[in-house]
């Protein structure tokens, strides 16, 4: 497993979550719970980012130190 794995996976739960969270706020006419919702969507996004860039670092520092 890379190092960015585990950020990667918790990132696509965060998205999940917040998927199905906006969609009961938007079926119940819930504005702050759909807000909630589209924000830890984005919180996933960013932690699969940082998933990515931490791999990435991985991978630069192994390719330098062999």
């Amino acid at each position: 497993m890379g190092d960015g794995d585990k950020d990667r996976t918790e990132g696509m739960a965060d998205k999940v979550a917040g998927k199905v969270k906006e969609g009961v706020g938007k079926l119940t006419g819930d504005k702050e719970t759909e807000g909630e919702g589209k924000g830890q969507q984005v919180k996933g996004d960013v932690k699969q980012g940082v998933g990515d860039v931490k791999d990435k670092v991985s991978d630069a520092a192994d390719k330098i130190s062999h």
